[in-house]
């Protein structure tokens, strides 16, 4: 196994736990709510024991308040980016729902 399929098992397996927990709007506590960047969070502390950054507060439609690509932009400071068809189990996604729209989901 190599250490890139390795992480990506242990990523798998964290996430997996977190099955079960209902969406929260800007929580990220495992068993009782978390959105898609408190999973991200959260999967990511258990992994090295901290989280990589608090995020400010934000409204659900934060995004296309600003336009900004915050999103986007953390996730370039704390993950590898890579090109989609290279993507494999266990890494994060970051996507937009429109055209032209920033990205404001995440998945892993």
């Amino acid at each position: 196994m190599t250490a890139a399929s390795s992480m990506g098992s242990r990523v798998l397996s964290i996430a997996r736990s977190w099955i079960g927990t209902p969406y929260v709007h800007q929580a990220c506590l495992k068993g009782v709510g978390c959105d898609c960047l408190g999973l991200i969070r959260g999967v990511y502390a258990e992994l090295y024991g901290h989280e990589p950054e608090r995020p400010p507060a934000y409204s659900p439609d934060w995004a296309e308040e600003t336009g900004e690509e915050t999103m986007r932009d953390a996730a370039r400071r704390h993950l590898i980016e890579i090109p989609l068809d290279e993507a494999g189990p266990g890494d994060v996604a970051s996507f937009r729902l429109k055209a032209n729209a920033p990205a404001k989901r995440a998945s892993t």
